[in-house]
Formats: structure tokens, sequence, C-alpha cells
């Protein structure tokens, strides 16, 4: 495939924010080796501060709640995007959406390539009788997978990460963080299957805001998640809420500059490692093998239920399905061993 100093892509990938964040590494990876392309992202406009940083890249926002509602939205979002001149689409997402896009480019000229999510290689992973334990192909490379098919080189290198962004004087204010280091914790994820019970989340705060060595900044969103917050923050002399007190830019900041990120297997575990940050991961009824886990990141900072107690983990992809009794497979999880790993990777940092 002949590239030119005009070759412009178009990247599809609306949702979620971890797999948002996920395409990032292999964006960097991609345009590092094809400097002449430039990128355009379709994604959501929630969505857009976390590729601010991307060189050779423009956001294109899309509301599909308002903007480009229903299918005579996406007709609209295809006669837009015909006139950005795009020479190719990379469809990251590969949902009823994108496909119903991709009949609009029918003709058009312009290659449409598709992810391949390898939905029968997870399903034997997940299934709940005669399941396959095997270490799949992760989704970054999943990712890369789709610009090699289009003609472009892309080789992932743990050096594929963002640069840490200067923290406003708002942000600075509020952190007043001395001479600590930096730990935030994400305790929340969209299914509960996948969330680290809260007062064994508790146990681990109260340990390492005893050590005195730390400022634990605690992430999450919506109403009920920021009054759980609000009581740990006042319970614990080293602990701070962002939920609620930063803008989602604010929040990149703040977590680019972070020493350490404690995560479910959820999107903020994502973010912090598009920036290089250390990141634990605790899994539940989900497991690494499913290729989710955070960009290059060590297996030991994925640290996973007892699959001899509970050996149908994982039971699903997304965390949302499993069958009874596994209600409290995350409790195999001792706070002990989180602690203990928290403690070894800031050691490590000067």
């Amino acid at each position: 495939m002949d590239k030119n100093k005009d070759d412009s892509l178009l990247v599809i990938r609306l949702s979620a924010m971890g797999d948002v964040a996920m395409t990032v590494p292999v964006l960097l990876s991609l345009l590092r080796l094809n400097p002449q392309l430039r990128l355009l992202i379709l994604s959501r406009p929630f969505f857009v501060p976390i590729f601010r940083d991307l060189p050779n890249t423009e956001v294109f926002p899309a509301d599909f709640k308002n903007n480009y509602k229903g299918l005579p939205g996406i007709f609209k979002l295809s006669k837009e995007l015909k006139h950005k001149a795009i020479s190719g689409i990379a469809d990251l997402h590969n949902v009823l959406r994108t496909n119903i896009l991709k009949t609009f480019f029918f003709g058009s000229g312009v290659r449409y390539v598709q992810i391949d999510k390898g939905r029968k290689e997870k399903k034997k992973l997940t299934r709940w009788h005669d399941k396959e334990i095997t270490r799949l192909k992760s989704t970054h490379e999943r990712y890369a997978d789709v610009f090699r098919r289009m003609g472009y080189k892309v080789e992932l290198n743990p050096q594929d990460i963002l640069r840490p962004r200067t923290l406003s004087e708002t942000s600075e204010n509020w952190l007043s963080k001395g001479n600590k280091k930096l730990i935030g914790i994400a305790p929340f994820a969209a299914f509960e299957g996948k969330m680290y019970p809260l007062d064994l989340m508790e146990v681990v705060v109260k340990q390492i805001n005893n050590t005195d060595q730390y400022k634990i900044i605690l992430f999450g969103g919506g109403s009920k998640e920021i009054l759980v917050l609000q009581r740990l923050e006042g319970k614990f002399e080293h602990c701070l809420s962002a939920a609620g007190q930063l803008a989602f830019d604010q929040e990149l900041d703040l977590i680019s500059n972070l020493d350490l990120m404690v995560s479910m297997d959820s999107g903020n575990g994502h973010l912090a490692a598009m920036f290089g940050i250390p990141t634990i991961t605790l899994w539940g009824i989900t497991h690494p093998y499913a290729g989710f886990a955070p960009y290059a990141q060590p297996m030991e900072n994925s640290l996973v239920a007892d699959r001899d107690q509970y050996p149908l983990i994982p039971t699903s992809v997304y965390g949302n399905k499993y069958p009874g009794g596994y209600e409290d497979v995350m409790r195999t999880i001792d706070p002990n061993t989180v602690v203990k790993r928290i403690l070894e990777i800031t050691s490590q940092i000067a």
C-alpha cells in the first residue's frame, strides 16, 4: 500500500472509556512508525481530552443522543466525514452503529477495515463448561492488527505512552501533596462482579494511610460513588476524593502525575497505563487472559480471584454474568496482598 504525505485515516472508537484509552498506545506506535499519517478520531465528546497530546491528530466528537441520533443521524455523520478527505477507515469498535456507518461508505473508494474481537476465543474462555483457559491476544494487539491489515507498520513498545501533563494551579492547590508519593485508587466498576468489596478496600486505604508516606487520591463518578468516596476521605488524614472536584481533563492531568494507580478491571486503570503509570488491577469474575489488562503492565500487577475456590472464573468478558455462589469471588484477594504489591512497587520509585 503506497503511503504518501496526504495520508489521512479515520479511527473509530466510541466507547467505553477503558476501551477508548486502550487505543492511545497503539495510535502512538502507529504515528511513530508512520510519520506521514494524519489521524481523525471519531469518539464521544466526553472522551476528547484523552487524545489531547497525540501528534497529527484531530478529534471528531460525535453526540449520538442529539446531533447524530438514529439512522438519519448516522447518514448525516457519514456525509460530514466524507468531506474530511480520508483515505481509509479503521473501525476499532465494530458494533451495530459502526456497521451501519460502513454501509454508507460502500462505493466511496475508502477502505473500511474492522477489528476482529475474537468472540469465539473469548466464548471458550468464559463459558461455564468445557472451559479453555488460555491467554488471548490483547485488545491492544487487536487494534494494531486493524492498522497492519491496512498496510501500516505497528510495533507496540512500552515507550508508546503519553508524557505527564502539567497540573493546573487549581489542581496543585487542591492536591497540596508535599513530599508524599501519590497513589490513585479507583474502587468502582460498571458491574459488581468486577468490584472489590468496599470494606476490604477500606482496609487497604487504612494501611496505606497509616504509613504516613502517601497521599491517596480516590477516583469515581456519579452521586452514589461521590458519597462513598467522601466518607473515606473524611476517615483518613492522607486521603482526598477527586470525584466531583475536578473536570475530566483535570483528572487526566492528575492521573498522569500519580506514582501508582490501583483499579478494578475498569477505565481508570487504562487511563493510568496510557501515561505509563504503574497500575495494579483487581480481577473478580473477569480475568486478564481475556485481553483487557492495562498496557505494558507486568502480569504480577494483575491480582486475580482464587480459581481453586471458583474454577469457573472468568465467567464473562464484561463482568455482567456469573453463576450463583460467585458473588464474593473478590473476597479471595487478601487486602494484605494488595498492600504488599503497592509497597513493592512504590519502594522502587525514586
